[in-house]
């Protein structure tokens, strides 16, 4: 009996230690992806549904529904052990790995963009200019052939004024 219980506390301190790293999964997240408070949110229905689903999992599996006071106890000191022990080395070294990943990733899609920004360079150099010299001496032409009416209507009408 005393040997199944301490079983049990020991099962549900591992539970606390897995609650604390998952947790901790979110913490890493939220450092280093920039998320709105929408998805935050989302985040911790998230940790909590799954913090609640492995409590009862262990709950039935391992104790046959029954709840006794000693597993949260266990729980508790599982995820006080977890963030005291743990919790902030492994943040630090996830937050390293994902950054040094996503500098990775980012050099590589730099890379790779670089010929496409030289191309769209020569696109717009070989078509736009031509489009947009086109474009301003309409304008200018307009504008010249407007400002010349313009001008003979005056004439025009100080001639007919004399």
């Amino acid at each position: 009996m005393i040997t199944n219980q301490a079983y049990l506390f020991l099962i549900f301190v591992v539970n606390g230690i897995v609650i604390g790293l998952l947790f901790d999964i979110f913490r890493i997240l939220r450092r280093s992806f920039k998320t709105s408070d929408f998805i935050t949110y989302i985040e911790d229905i998230l940790f909590w549904i799954l913090t609640g689903l492995t409590i009862l999992y262990s709950i039935f599996v391992f104790n046959n529904g029954e709840i006794r006071l000693f597993m949260f106890f266990g729980i508790a000191i599982g995820i006080t052990m977890y963030m005291l022990m743990l919790s902030s080395i492994i943040i630090k070294t996830n937050v390293a790995i994902i950054n040094f990943f996503k500098k990775i990733i980012l050099t590589i899609f730099n890379i790779i963009k670089l010929p496409f920004k030289y191309i769209l360079k020569l696109i717009k150099k070989l078509f736009l200019k031509p489009i947009s010299f086109i474009i301003i001496n309409i304008r200018k032409n307009t504008t010249n052939m407007y400002n010349n009416l313009a001008k003979m209507t005056k004439n025009n009408k100080k001639q007919k004024i004399m």
